[in-house]
């Protein structure tokens, strides 16, 4: 399988040949993965709340970040690795912007990806001249949650259904290779995905965009209580491990293991 990169991006989507993607956040993950037919890896900032527990994503941080995406493409080199820039590190000076981009990318990121266009274009197009690949994000930004009033369906209405599709193809003139669509109306998102001419890569955006997102934990299954209409779940892990985990505590209570097998003579 060949390894994607930003301009092989865009000739998946001349091809009309579907992208993969899927978040991860540790080394042990990415090791599967790199095994797999997946095309291409997210570090999302959602590792904040996946991985340390944290209740939103506006509490990662670059370090953080850096951390993730290390792990992650030391544990996934056949793949192609996209790291998300976290809460307000591009939307300060230029110097701490291009500081923490070269942090993450020196972490073994090959793309960054940030959300917005309004205030980030001056920045996307400095950033592909400077030889870093961009990711667009829009519709539903995470790290505008306390400013959108919770996780909720973005471009409901005709005027923000054109304000997205004006920012998708700003994005795009900036300099992006390819776009992320979240929790968008499926005609939306067609509508973006045939406007423009790179990848758009969708989670909860219907089926005719260019790829799909999904995060790690949620299409495994390892919270029973989160059930979004955009996810599918591939397995229970939830109820699997926990299962592994009581077969382990009652071997041990009732010393059926370790035996002699897992013994040293």
């Amino acid at each position: 399988m060949i390894k994607l990169n930003s301009l092989t991006f865009l000739d998946k989507k001349k091809n009309k040949e579907k992208i993969s993607m899927i978040t991860c956040y540790d080394f042990s993950f990415a090791q599967i993965i790199n095994e797999t037919d997946i095309d291409c890896i997210l570090i999302g900032d959602s590792g904040s709340m996946l991985m340390h527990g944290l209740p939103n994503t506006v509490h990662a941080d670059t370090p953080m970040m850096a951390s993730m995406i290390a792990a992650v493409s030391r544990g996934a080199p056949k793949k192609f690795i996209v790291g998300d820039l976290p809460f307000l590190s591009y939307r300060k000076s230029l110097t701490t912007n291009m500081n923490n981009v070269e942090v993450l990318m020196k972490a073994g990121s090959e793309a960054l990806k940030l959300e917005g266009a309004i205030g980030n274009l001056k920045l996307v197009n400095h950033l592909v001249h400077s030889g870093v690949p961009i990711m667009g994000h829009l519709g539903l930004t995470p790290q505008s949650v306390h400013t959108l009033g919770g996780h909720k369906v973005q471009g409901k209405e005709k005027e923000a259904q054109i304000q997205i599709l004006d920012q998708a193809k700003k994005l795009e003139d900036a300099g992006c290779f390819s776009l992320v669509l979240e929790c968008v109306p499926s005609v939306l998102a067609a509508k973006i995905t045939e406007a423009l001419h790179i990848p758009v890569i969708g989670i909860g955006a219907g089926p005719d965009v260019d790829g799909q997102v999904l995060v790690l934990q949620d299409l495994l299954g390892f919270n029973d209580g989160f059930k979004p209409k955009f996810l599918k779940k591939y397995f229970n892990a939830n109820q699997i491990f926990k299962g592994a985990f009581n077969d382990y505590h009652k071997e041990v209570v009732s010393k059926a293991f370790p035996t002699a097998k897992e013994s040293y003579e």
